[in-house]
C-alpha cells in the first residue's frame, strides 16, 4: 500500500511512476473509508485523484500554493498533506472538514465553500507574490461547473492583464452539480472534441495561454504537462478532461445524485440512512406544487442556480417543465436579476436557493429587484441554526441580508399549510417582491385551512391569548414557542403565543395592545439576533415599561457544531428560556 509511505507531499515525490498509480487506488480506498461512514462530496473527489497526485509530485506545496474552487474536491489533497488519518481512522473524521481550511494545514490557504472564487483568490496571491518579489507557483483548480459563476470571468480577465505566473486548471468533467447549462459549455464541448484545437476558445480570447489534456486520469501525461508549465512567466489555462466519480461505478453512471451523498454501502451504493418512501420534504413538495401550477399557468417559471433539486426539480420534473424551468448555472446574482426581469415583463418567476448562497445576491436583491419593486418570488431553503454546519455554508444570516431591504416582504411560515398558502399568494401578488423562508425542521402539517392572503403586511396572528408574558415565535421557532408556553403554564404562567409570519416588519397594533396585560415579551428566531427580527420588537418598546428578551444566536461563525450544542450554547432550549423568563418575572 503506497499510502502507508505518504505523510507529506515530499513523500509523494519519492514514489516511482508505477507507485503513483498504486497510490491513486489507495487514495480512492481512503475516500471510501470516510465517505461510506459519514458521507460527503463523492463525485468531485473521486474524479480529481490523479490530478492531485500529479500536482504534489511536480510542485512544491506549501511554497507553491494551490487554491481549490469550492474546495469540495480537496479530499485527495488533504490525504496527501498529512491528514490521511482523517479519512482512515473514524475517531479522527471530525478533525478534518470537508473543505480547505488554513487552520488545519499550511497546505491550505483559504476557507472556501462557495463557488467561482478560486481564480480571484489565486490572482490575489499572485499579486502579493509579485509585490514581494517572490517566485512561487500559484495554481487555481476550478471545475467547469464553477465557470458558470461571474466571478470566475472577472478573475480570468484580471489575471490575463496581470500577466505573471499563474496556472489555472480547468477540471472539466462535463458536470456541475447537475448537468451544465449555458453557451460556455458548447465551447468546452468543441474544445474537448477537437482536443483543444477549436478556434472557438474562450480562454485564448481573454488573452490566456492554453493547453488541453485529453485524459485527466493519466498520471504520466499529467506530470509531463505540469512539468512543462512549472515556473511559467505568464498565466496559462490547463484544460483537463476528467470523469466525475472516477473509480466508483455507480457514481460514474449517475453523476448528479453522487455529487454529494449520505453514508453508503461501497459495493452496492445503497444509502445507509433509511427514509420512508412516502415521506416528502419541502423540496419535493415544492417541485410537485410548482409543476402542477405550471400546467395551468404558462407564465410561471422556476429558476435554479445550479442546485435544481433544492427546488424539487429532479431530472424528470425538469424535462416535464421544459421552458418553464431555467437553471442558470452557479450564478445566483444572475438568477435574481433574471427573476426581476421576468417579473417586470409580466412573468411569474420563483427562484429557489439555499440560505448560504443567497448571501451572494445582496446587490441584486437591493438594486435589481427591490428598488424596481418587481414581484418576483424567492424561496430560501435550509435557513436556520440547525441546517448546514460547515463554516462556509451557515444558513442563519439570511434574515439580516434580506429582511432589511426596503420593498421586500420576507415571510416565515410555521408549517406545511401556511407555507403553501404563502407561496400561492406570493405568486399572484403584484405589489412587492416576496421571499419565503422555507421551514427547516421537517414537514409539520396541522391540517389547518389557511387563506392564501397576506396582503395586510406585517400582520401578526395571536394563536393563544394569555397574559403577563407574550411569546413571539418566528417560523420554525414558533414550535419552540409552543413548548415554552406549555412549560410556563406548568409553572403558573399562562403566556400569549403569537405567530408573527413577517420577518420584515412589526405589527404595531398587536405590540401596543400587549402593553395592557403583559410585562414581558420574548422573541424567538432561528437566526443571529444582531440586526434580526427580535431587535425590531425591542426597538418598538424602547421607551415603554415593557421588558423584552430576544432569543436567537450570537453573531459568530461556527464550524461543524452539532445542532443540539448550537441551541444549548445560545440558551435556546425550552428549559433555558423558561428559567430566564421566570427569573425576570421574579418567580
Amino acid at each position: 500500500m503506497a499510502l502507508e509511505k505518504i505523510n507529506s507531499p515530499e513523500d509523494v515525490k519519492r514514489l516511482t511512476k508505477d507507485e503513483l498509480k498504486v497510490l491513486a487506488g489507495d487514495v480512492r480506498e481512503a475516500l471510501l473509508s470516510r465517505l461510506t461512514r459519514i458521507g460527503g462530496h463523492i463525485g468531485p473527489n473521486f474524479g480529481i485523484v490523479e490530478v492531485t497526485i500529479a500536482l504534489h509530485y511536480v510542485f512544491n506545496s506549501p511554497k507553491d500554493k494551490f487554491v481549490f474552487d469550492v474546495s469540495h474536491q480537496c479530499y485527495p489533497h488533504k490525504i496527501l498533506t498529512g491528514r490521511k488519518e482523517g479519512f482512515l481512522n473514524p475517531d479522527k473524521f471530525s478533525e478534518i472538514s470537508g473543505y480547505t481550511n488554513q487552520d488545519e494545514s499550511v497546505h491550505d490557504f483559504f476557507k472556501v465553500g462557495h463557488t467561482s472564487t478560486s481564480i480571484s483568490l489565486a490572482t490575489g496571491l499572485a499579486k502579493a507574490r509579485d509585490l514581494k518579489g517572490d517566485n512561487e507557483n500559484i495554481v487555481a483548480i476550478i471545475g467547469d461547473g464553477s465557470l458558470s459563476g461571474g466571478e470566475a470571468y472577472e478573475g480570468l480577465n484580471n489575471i490575463s492583464e496581470q500577466g505573471t505566473n499563474m496556472i489555472i486548471i480547468v477540471n472539466d468533467n462535463e458536470m456541475s452539480i447537475a448537468e451544465n447549462h449555458g453557451g460556455l459549455y458548447k465551447t468546452l464541448k468543441e474544445l474537448r472534441e477537437t482536443e483543444g484545437k477549436s478556434s472557438n476558445n474562450l480562454f485564448k480570447a481573454l488573452g490566456l495561454d492554453y493547453i488541453y489534456v485529453k485524459d485527466g486520469h493519466n498520471i504520466d501525461e499529467l506530470i509531463k504537462v505540469f512539468e512543462s508549465v512549472k515556473d511559467i512567466d505568464h498565466p496559462i489555462v490547463l484544460h483537463i478532461n476528467t470523469v466525475k466519480g472516477k473509480g466508483l461505478p455507480f457514481a460514474e453512471k449517475n453523476k448528479e445524485p453522487w455529487h454529494y451523498n449520505a453514508p453508503f454501502d461501497p459495493t452496492t451504493g445503497k444509502i445507509k440512512i433509511d427514509t420512508p418512501d412516502d415521506e416528502k420534504g419541502y423540496s419535493d413538495l415544492t417541485g410537485e406544487y410548482l409543476l402542477e401550477k405550471m400546467k395551468k399557468d404558462p407564465t410561471l417559471v422556476a429558476i435554479s442556480s445550479g442546485t435544481p433539486t433544492v427546488l424539487g426539480f429532479n431530472a424528470k420534473r425538469r424535462a416535464e417543465a421544459g421552458k418553464q424551468f431555467v437553471d442558470v448555472g452557479i450564478a445566483e446574482e444572475h438568477a435574481v436579476a433574471l427573476a426581476s426581469g421576468i417579473a417586470a415583463n409580466g412573468g411569474k418567476p420563483v427562484y429557489g436557493v439555499y440560505s448560504t448562497f443567497v448571501q451572494r445576491t445582496y446587490d441584486q436583491l437591493s438594486q435589481d429587484l427591490c428598488i424596481n419593486n418587481n414581484p418576483a418570488v424567492i424561496l430560501v431553503f435550509v435557513g436556520g441554526l440547525t441546517g448546514m454546519g460547515d463554516v462556509t455554508h451557515l444558513g442563519y444570516f439570511d434574515e439580516q441580508v434580506i429582511g432589511n431591504i426596503p420593498n421586500m416582504v420576507y415571510l416565515s411560515p410555521t408549517g406545511k399549510e401556511e407555507y403553501f398558502a404563502m407561496l400561492d399568494w406570493a405568486i399572484e401578488y403584484k405589489e412587492h417582491p416576496v421571499t419565503i423562508r422555507v421551514p427547516l425542521n421537517g414537514v409539520v402539517s396541522t391540517g389547518e385551512e389557511i387563506k392564501p392572503d397576506f396582503s395586510e403586511l406585517n400582520k401578526y396572528i395571536i394563536k393563544e391569548a394569555g397574559s403577563d408574558v407574550a411569546i413571539i415565535g418566528m417560523g420554525d421557532f414558533y414550535h419552540l414557542g409552543k413548548e415554552v408556553k406549555e412549560l410556563l403554564k406548568a409553572n403558573g404562567v399562562d403566556a400569549t403565543l403569537i405567530n408573527p409570519r413577517f420577518i420584515t416588519g412589526i405589527d404595531e397594533e398587536v405590540l401596543e395592545k400587549l402593553k395592557e396585560n403583559h410585562e414581558l415579551v420574548i422573541t424567538l428566531e432561528s437566526a443571529v439576533i444582531d440586526g434580526g427580527f427580535g431587535e425590531k420588537v425591542t426597538r418598538f418598546y424602547g421607551t415603554s415599561n415593557m421588558k423584552v428578551m430576544n432569543f436567537g444566536a450570537k453573531k459568530e461563525f461556527t464550524d461543524r457544531v452539532p445542532a443540539e450544542e448550537i441551541l444549548r450554547k445560545n440558551n435556546l432550549t425550552k428549559e433555558q428560556i423558561v428559567e430566564k423568563v421566570l427569573k425576570v418575572l421574579g418567580k
